[in-house]
């Protein structure tokens, strides 16, 4: 099992370009199967995760060029159904949260998918009562088969449905449209997630031929088509890496511009971070993040102490608290960390008060943070990463603390920043893998 080395306390430099979205990249290349014809998807990032959905799609007999790494042409017009009830399968998927995105589209095209339990993350339930329910309520029976560990799903007619959905889940609500665009009829869905992500596949989707209305809102609807055809879609950069990246050059007292931001599509993301009292300058498209001896947490208003919180979007994302709570610790002033949605998702914070951070986890859900103001450094130490976002947030911790750190479990790191090292190496940071 490998481990980062890493010796803190130096200053970084230079430009980093994010890569395209996990997020969406999960959504995006699943919605290949909704068509037979060509479909050409630019900027897709080179980590472990959407590597291996690739995979699976090639092992579906899906035909796949990528004369780029960021660049895949998919055409699924032999696709092998029965490889969904394969043990392969089974366990290939079975190590990927994002493979249940294949089920919408199977549905749609196929009348047919095969769930198995969830992979992924260690950081609390990831209910799939959203994708199930949407499912039935558009036609499909359910079954759940305790020998094979797989979740059946049938759906010889799908009928467009009104949905209100019991929370605004972004990959249910993608899965739920995949499999709504070929549906007989108007589908409705009410509290729909409207995240960039969902944005951008139902873009994607409506060039393909989907007839989808009310994008960017809580409310969409889907008239149901008989047929999609190919197009070309790039994804946007990943704003989960743009937010580690202004939390790193903070952390680090660095100067970094961030390149290719997509600014646009950052939503609350940037002010978040400058009420922590970390300075943006947006320059075109791209954003520098000068060097900062101390940055100030803001209170609000009346005085009181700043809480951040998750929330649906256009809310901030529960996958950037872990790095505004570590920015925190450097920081002058208090904030409460308030992580809504993961019960385990604080659990990494055990780590940082090794380090030397001023930390109360409160419970579960909420942890508050007393800002050192870099009177007290962290100092490094030996920890493994539990997740991909805490993974990320330790080795931001261990690049900014005296001395040295070793990061084990990285595999966890790669799923969602692969080659991360190599692209900290070209801004100066000292780091290893081991």
């Amino acid at each position: 099992m490998n481990s980062f080395e890493v010796i803190g306390g130096k200053k970084l430099k230079g430009e980093i370009v994010p890569q395209g979205a996990k997020n969406e990249a999960l959504q995006i290349i699943s919605a290949v199967l909704l068509s037979p014809e060509k479909i050409t998807i630019t900027n897709i990032p080179d980590i472990l995760d959407v590597n291996l959905l690739i995979e699976l799609l090639g092992e579906m007999n899906v035909k796949i060029e990528r004369p780029q790494r960021d660049t895949c042409i998919f055409q699924a017009d032999d696709v092998n159904i029965d490889y969904l009830r394969s043990d392969a399968y089974k366990q290939k998927s079975g190590r990927l949260r994002g493979s249940v995105m294949l089920a919408g589209p199977m549905l749609a095209r196929f009348r047919k998918a095969y769930i198995p339990k969830p992979g992924g993350d260690k950081i609390g339930r990831r209910r799939l009562d959203t994708h199930i329910i949407g499912f039935e309520k558009l036609g499909a029976s359910f079954n759940y088969l305790p020998e094979d560990g797989f979740f059946e799903l049938q759906a010889p007619n799908l009928k467009g449905t009104y949905l209100m959905l019991d929370e605004p889940s972004v990959t249910g609500t993608a899965n739920i449209i995949m499999a709504a665009v070929m549906a007989k009829g108007t589908t409705t869905i009410y509290n729909a997630a409207c995240e960039p992500y969902i944005q951008q596949l139902c873009k994607m989707l409506n060039r393909m031929g989907a007839k989808i209305s009310g994008i960017g809102s809580n409310l969409l609807n889907i008239e149901g088509v008989q047929s999609l055809h190919g197009t070309e879609h790039r994804m946007l950069p990943d704003m989960i890496e743009i937010g580690s990246f202004i939390g790193l050059a903070a952390m680090t007292q660095s100067d970094i511009t961030i390149k290719n931001a997509g600014i646009e599509h950052l939503g609350i993301i940037p002010e978040k971070f400058r009420q922590l009292g970390i300075q943006l300058q947006f320059e075109g498209d791209d954003i520098h993040v000068p060097a900062q001896e101390v940055y100030e947490i803001q209170t609000f208003l009346d005085g009181s102490v700043l809480t951040i919180y998750d929330h649906p979007w256009p809310g901030f994302t529960p996958d950037l608290l872990s790095i505004v709570l570590v920015v925190a610790t450097q920081a002058r002033g208090s904030v409460l960390i308030h992580q809504k949605m993961f019960e385990s998702r604080l659990f990494f914070v055990d780590k940082l008060i090794d380090m030397g951070a001023q930390i109360i986890l409160c419970d579960p859900h909420r942890a508050a943070v007393i800002g050192l103001g870099r009177e007290q450094n962290l100092r490094g130490i030996q920890m493994s990463s539990p997740d991909i976002r805490a993974g990320v947030s330790l080795l931001i911790a261990a690049l900014s603390a005296d001395g040295k750190s070793v990061i084990q479990n990285i595999e966890q790191i790669d799923r969602g920043y692969q080659y991360i090292d190599k692209r900290l190496q070209q801004l100066g940071a000292d780091i290893k893998r081991i």
